[in-house]
């Protein structure tokens, strides 16, 4: 009686425990087809085996904005959740309100919030000083919606590297991939487009291209070599993530992170947040990264030789 008693009134259980237990890895719809996207089977197995560790009962919530999610987060009776990846700010507005910890995982910050990401801004410099490095200087920076924190990091690490060293940077050739459609189609009708665009100025073409992840890299490097470009000699391209299919033909140099670290991450920064009496301040943590060059950049010493 006192439990229905209770769910009529609207409370929720799980607020009046005093210790995590329970604790939720919350996806949006898009990121969870982990065939596509296996950046975040990683993030997921490494959030699982830190809950293990800490005796936490982990559970994984996907959601969408048509979704009810207090209705969900009821039915997971959980204590604590880390979101993963980009969600709308109707979802992040329900967050806030629930008044239980949150912690915000690699695609977003937002004020008021804790955040665990990747240096994403760093790994755009990394790759800029790579590409420089090799004397490309007409790079093509492939971005998405700039509503995604990691994107908008990027791409500013993409613009200060040209500031930092000295040279011209040409708005033209920072492209944004349309919405609305498939995400490996977006990039390749990105890459169309710069290449359209050349044609029609009759202006060279990009000598390099950084896309916002290896999924656009691929695709985009896929459009040129069916125009007969070269790859790398005509053009260089590096990606983000380090997924698997970077290590295809040719391998694609990329900028990678320990994705379960950021799992890992995710979860003592909750038990942290559970801990403090100053939850709305903003708190950001950063994953480190690193540049993995390979055969879509630089020339190998096979390939001179030729």
């Amino acid at each position: 009686m006192v439990v229905e008693a209770a769910r009529q009134l609207g409370y929720d259980a799980a607020q009046l425990r005093t210790r995590i237990r329970r604790v939720t890895l919350l996806l949006h719809r898009q990121h969870t087809n982990f065939a596509v996207s296996p950046f975040f089977s990683h993030v997921l197995h490494g959030f699982e085996e830190a809950c293990r560790d800490r005796r936490l009962v982990p559970s994984v919530l996907t959601a969408g904005p048509t979704h009810d999610l207090a209705q969900q987060m009821r039915l997971h009776a959980l204590d604590a959740v880390a979101v993963a990846g980009f969600i709308e700010p109707e979802l992040l507005a329900h967050l806030r309100s629930m008044n239980r910890p949150v912690v915000l995982m690699i695609d977003l910050r937002a004020p008021g919030f804790r955040s665990v990401n990747v240096d994403n801004a760093r790994g755009g410099a990394l790759t800029m000083q790579h590409l420089f490095a090799l004397g490309r200087r007409r790079i093509a920076f492939i971005g998405g919606s700039l509503a995604h924190y990691s994107i908008s990091q990027r791409a500013m690490g993409y613009r200060l590297a040209y500031f930092e060293a000295g040279l011209f940077f040409n708005p033209t050739l920072e492209v944004t991939t349309q919405p609305a459609i498939d995400a490996d189609v977006a990039a390749a009708d990105a890459m169309e487009r710069l290449i359209a665009q050349a044609r029609t100025q009759s202006t060279p073409l990009p000598d390099a291209v950084f896309a916002y992840n290896d999924a656009a890299a691929l695709a985009a490097m896929r459009v040129c070599l069916a125009h007969g470009l070269r790859v790398p000699e005509d053009i260089a391209f590096v990606g983000f993530d380090d997924i698997p299919a970077a290590q295809s033909t040719p391998p694609l140099t990329t900028v990678t992170v320990d994705k379960e670290a950021l799992g890992r991450r995710g979860v003592k920064l909750l038990l942290e947040t559970a801990q403090s009496h100053d939850d709305a301040n903003t708190i950001d943590t950063l994953v480190p990264v690193h540049l993995i060059p390979r055969v879509s950049s630089a020339i190998t010493r096979t390939q001179t030789s030729v």
